[in-house]
């Protein structure tokens, strides 16, 4: 079998997973390649994800590696099983990967929270605030670039249409923030109010006028896992979106999501403060 020459984010998740339980378990990569029946360059390959594993061999290397943890092991069966090639694979080599990574990992999100206090996130955005959005980038991106991003973000919106729950923190400064003129705004106003009434999905707002709020003030999204060891943190970066999936990592972030969300004001009154933001407009 061919090495594959861009393993996707989720099939480098597992790659880590399986790096992790084996250094877990004190285990040099050639014990486990001897107890697996291999050379050490298999296993070097399936950890570094440029080759997929069988599920009978994934579940041999955990039980080599004494892991006790079913419902993980079965998680990352799954994921071994995944032939998925999604909407977002049609993007590829037209937009930078940490793009197609972002659509895959919601795709297969048990949950999604985010945090933005300069723009509406993504998932909520309508198309003409998405294109202002990214045309405000310096330097301008050519004209296909920008139509591309945009036609992007706008198919990922399809994973509201599910059950899956999503949660956003918004705050006053990004809502009141016009990236254009008061039409766009009051249209993006709508949109998130009519939004918020879907049963999966849940919106906050943080208003100007709080004290004493220093939780975090860096654009911030959790996207849940089969098992919460398999969640995923994501940051921008310069390059793009920054996934990130250690343990250490993963609990600053859920401890600045949960100070975000208990210092919001709660779904019905951030309805109500959205209605009147665009009534001011």
């Amino acid at each position: 079998m061919p090495l594959r020459r861009e393993p996707t984010a989720r099939q480098l998740r597992l790659a880590v997973e399986l790096r992790r339980l084996r250094e877990a378990a004190g285990l040099a990569a050639g014990e486990a390649a001897a107890l697996l029946g291999v050379g050490h360059t298999q296993i070097s390959h399936i950890e570094s994800g440029l080759t997929g594993v069988s599920e009978a061999r994934l579940r041999r290397l955990a039980a080599n590696y004494a892991c006790r943890d079913q419902e993980l092991i079965d998680a990352l069966v799954s994921m071994a099983r995944d032939r998925t090639r999604g909407w977002w694979e049609e993007y590829r080599g037209l937009l930078p990967t940490s793009f197609l990574d972002l659509a895959e990992l919601e795709h297969h999100a048990t949950f999604r929270r985010d945090v933005e206090f300069l723009f509406i996130p993504g998932l909520l955005q309508t198309e003409a605030y998405a294109r202002a959005a990214f045309a405000s980038r310096v330097p301008a991106l050519p004209r296909e670039d920008l139509e591309a991003r945009v036609q992007h973000r706008m198919r990922r919106k399809s994973v509201l249409e599910g059950s899956t729950p999503y949660e956003a923190v918004i705050h006053e400064a990004a809502l009141r923030i016009r990236l254009e003129d008061r039409a766009l705004s009051r249209a993006q106003l709508s949109r998130v109010l009519e939004l918020s009434e879907a049963g999966n999905i849940t919106v906050r707002i943080i208003p100007f006028d709080l004290d004493r709020f220093g939780a975090t003030w860096t654009t911030m999204m959790l996207a849940g896992g089969a098992v919460p060891r398999l969640d995923t943190a994501v940051r921008d970066a310069p390059q793009g979106a920054a996934l990130l999936d250690s343990e250490a990592q993963l609990d600053v972030f859920r401890t600045l999501f949960h100070r975000v969300e208990a210092a919001s004001l709660d779904p019905g009154r951030s309805r109500d403060f959205i209605h009147r933001l665009a009534d001011e407009l």
